[in-house]
């Protein structure tokens, strides 16, 4: 996570903007944004989500190397979870490797009752498919049960937030746009 950190203090510099202009621009505090440069506090999705839209860059630029090559074929061997800091969802990418991609397909794994993190508003579209389980949606204060084999679409600049309403794991493909990670 460490190199997240350089990175945005990188941006940063490069922009000429001092603490308070990108505060500004993310409506994250300077001392916030100043821990975060130091590296000596946690960062959420959503936050590292606003400094990227700050930047003009895809959340996807603090996390990969530069693409060198494309890759379009990803094995099972190349599928490795993980998570984002402080957060209990665990996610699978499941994108070929190539600039300018326009989807983020992925796999996401919800905990028992485990509630979405946060509500994540942004543009774009949001498309899930349950594979396993069930999972309660609510898309602009309205509820939908999406159930096994079912899906749901929409928007992504409408509030919206999922949780879990099992005692089991539930297991959703998801396709964002644009591309976060």
């Amino acid at each position: 996570m460490e190199e997240v950190y350089e990175k945005i203090k990188s941006l940063r510099v490069e922009n000429n903007w001092t603490l308070k202009e990108l505060s500004e621009k993310t409506e994250l505090s300077s001392g916030f944004l100043s821990m975060i440069e130091r590296g000596s506090s946690s960062l959420t999705i959503t936050s590292l989500k606003k400094i990227a839209d700050a930047f003009g860059v895809d959340i996807s630029f603090f996390f990969e190397k530069p693409v060198s090559n494309k890759n379009f074929h990803l094995s099972i061997s190349d599928q490795k979870k993980f998570q984002i800091e402080d957060s209990q969802t665990s996610y699978i990418r499941l994108n070929g490797n190539f600039p300018n991609r326009a989807i983020e397909p992925l796999v996401v794994i919800l905990k028992p009752h485990q509630q979405k993190d946060e509500d994540f508003v942004h543009r774009g579209e949001e498309f899930y498919y349950i594979l396993k389980g069930a999972v309660r949606f609510i898309v602009d204060r309205e509820e939908y049960f999406v159930s096994e084999k079912e899906s749901i679409h929409f928007p992504s600049h409408i509030p919206h937030d999922y949780e879990n309403p099992l005692s089991e794991e539930s297991i959703m493909l998801c396709v964002l746009t644009p591309p976060i990670f």
